[in-house]
């Protein structure tokens, strides 16, 4: 059994910034990868950022230059540094990885429960 447990999600003003954790516990082989996706009322959830190997980065298109992914793999967590933050991205966050259970030996897919993050004045 693996389980995702996220935080740091909240209320700020545009231009400020927060920081998101995401840590993973449980019947942990390894980690394959780990990420953030986010869904805004309306809309489809969209990738945000994503990490492979604690290396590999991507970022989507409108998040580039204002965010950063990073992962501590001693404490199975990842971070998501958003800055310079727009009421556009006023969504709620979940924490997505790709985790090989103990097990089963096999590799799966794992989603939080999401954090509310909101931009406002």
């Amino acid at each position: 059994q693996v389980h995702l447990v996220e935080s740091g999600g909240g209320l700020v003003q545009p231009g400020g910034s927060l920081r998101l954790y995401c840590a993973a516990s449980g019947s942990i082989s390894s980690i394959r990868r780990m990420g953030w996706a986010r869904q805004a009322p309306g809309k489809q959830r969209e990738l945000v950022a994503d990490i492979t190997g604690g290396i590999s980065t991507i970022y989507g298109d409108s998040v580039k230059g204002r965010f950063t992914i990073s992962t501590d793999n001693a404490k199975n967590t990842v971070y998501l540094q958003m800055n310079s933050l727009k009421p556009e991205d006023t969504a709620v966050y979940y924490c997505n990885t790709v985790i090989r259970d103990v097990a089963t030996m096999m590799f799966n897919d794992y989603w939080g429960q999401g954090t509310q993050v909101t931009v406002s004045l």
